[in-house]
């Protein structure tokens, strides 16, 4: 199907799901994620009305930024597991990294910000599975209150909420206890109005469990195959 065809229908399902939880489906933000996609789909998404984008890797948006430069109005976030010795660029290429998962990444960040000269938003993503083998912060372990606490010294990123991508099932439903459990530990962080950090993003839900994830509390949802179809392997 046209990828206009398939943003409307993904379009459909937020708002039911949103409307099925008693939300708002203005609350949920649609993000593309455009990795291993060439420029020319990512253009036909813009024309589509989209402009958050969600990219995975410092070096395949690099060759992507030119192509995609004129597409006025966009959004690029870094949504992959970010390595410290690549903060700079990505401070540089993205206005926004959802995957914080260190106290030593968010200063590497925030020092990559200034010489930016821009405030870079950030989602520190959360292991709400323990898995070993995904990035993301235990949500029990003291490097969470260590980069919340240091948010006042940060002073070139603005931490706007928390990310999470749950164990994998062909189950969607499966996924649902993760997603409560991300948007109870935000309820917990708000709870303390701590200074400089925000909860306001809740990032949660992909193509194959997004409705659940709205239903669940999500205010971004990071949708690639349902709108641009079956990736290729890179």
């Amino acid at each position: 199907m046209p990828i206009a065809d398939n943003i409307a229908r993904v379009r459909e399902r937020i708002d039911a799901a949103a409307r099925r939880a008693g939300r708002n489906p203005g609350e949920v933000s649609l993000m593309a994620v455009s990795k291993t996609f060439p420029p020319e789909r990512i253009g036909e998404a813009y024309e589509a009305g989209l402009r958050l984008f969600g990219e995975n890797r410092v070096q395949e948006f690099t060759g992507k930024q030119e192509a995609v430069r004129n597409l006025a109005g966009s959004e690029w976030h870094m949504i992959g597991h970010l390595q410290t010795n690549k903060a700079a660029k990505a401070a540089e290429l993205f206005s926004g990294i959802d995957s914080v998962d260190s106290l030593r990444l968010a200063e590497k960040l925030s020092a990559a910000a200034e010489k930016e000269s821009k405030k870079l938003a950030v989602l520190i993503e959360i292991n709400v599975g323990g898995e070993a083998a995904k990035s993301g912060v235990d949500p029990a372990s003291a490097e969470l209150d260590e980069i919340l606490e240091a948010a006042p010294r940060l002073v070139h990123l603005a931490i706007s909420g928390l990310m999470t991508i749950p164990p994998f099932s062909d189950d969607p439903q499966q996924a649902r206890p993760y997603f409560r459990r991300l948007r109870e530990l935000r309820d917990q962080i708000a709870a303390r109005r701590l200074s400089a950090v925000s909860t306001d993003v809740l990032s949660m839900g992909m193509s194959h469990d997004f409705e659940v994830a709205i239903e669940e509390g999500s205010t971004c949802v990071r949708v690639g195959t349902a709108i641009f179809g079956e990736r290729r392997i890179i």
